[in-house]
């Protein structure tokens, strides 16, 4: 059998899965971290934002658990489709993905420095921004500073889901230029490995809703039903007593 790329492959009960990961491009209100660096000092000074690397120092002390600190340092794709870089100025990069952007910004450099060996440019995502909704232990939205994620490291990072939750059919809401498109997924099919939703994308919403013993008002817990159930039954006996009196 021909090798193939490790970081393409997983192993699962000795059967290879191969991940169906396609190049994100970007959209308006992305956020992305831009980090320019020349051998001049000068240069390095013009091309780093003052505002920006202060805020930095700042959000880094105050948020240790590696919060969103890239909504007050990145630079947000606007209306237009641009970000706005110190000296270079205006960059259209909507519809781009970050290996094209990344070159698009080397092209601009090259034009304050004398040859390509005088430069660095890296260029990442300012983290992945995501909603989760229903029935997870934390829902709420989060961002996790991965270039890549997947839909079970998304589920973890929220607390996982609680015991109700259908994980037989999981919603999540990817947003498109065009619109947003709404795929259900079922979280205990190895397939998902092989899907374009195993990898979250920006933005996209997960929504866990209940089993249908929820939905009749079984509780979370043990507890929860037995209560609920010696209410139910005890307010039966009450009605049929009422109706014989």
């Amino acid at each position: 059998m021909q090798e193939q790329d490790s970081d393409e492959l997983v192993a699962t009960a000795g059967e290879l899965k191969v991940h169906q990961y396609v190049d994100y491009t970007l959209q308006l209100n992305d956020v992305l971290d831009v980090n320019i660096r020349t051998t001049s000092e000068e240069l390095n000074l013009l091309f780093s934002d003052s505002d920006k690397n202060s805020s930095s120092s700042v959000m880094r002390g105050g948020m240790a658990d590696g919060g969103d600190i890239y909504y007050m340092t990145g630079y947000t794709v606007d209306d237009g489709g641009y970000i706005e870089l110190p000296v270079i100025g205006e960059v259209k990069v909507v519809g781009l993905t970050i290996d094209e952007v990344k070159v698009l910004v080397e092209k601009e450099v090259e034009n304050y420095v004398n040859s390509t060996s005088d430069y660095f440019v890296r260029v990442r995502l300012g983290g992945l921004r995501y909603s989760a909704l229903g029935e997870f232990n934390r829902p709420g939205k989060y961002t996790i500073l991965q270039n890549r994620v997947t839909i079970f490291e998304a589920i973890a990072n929220a607390g996982e889901m609680n015991i109700v939750a259908n994980r037989h059919e999981v919603t999540v809401v990817r947003q498109y230029p065009e619109g947003s498109r709404v795929f259900k997924v079922n979280l205990l099919d190895e397939k998902i490995m092989e899907s374009d939703i195993y990898f979250l994308r920006p933005n996209d919403l997960i929504y866990a809703a209940p089993m249908k013993v929820r939905e009749l008002g079984t509780g979370a817990t043990f507890i929860q039903t037995f209560q609920l159930l010696v209410t139910t039954l005890t307010l039966g006996v009450l009605i049929y007593n009422a109706s014989n009196n």
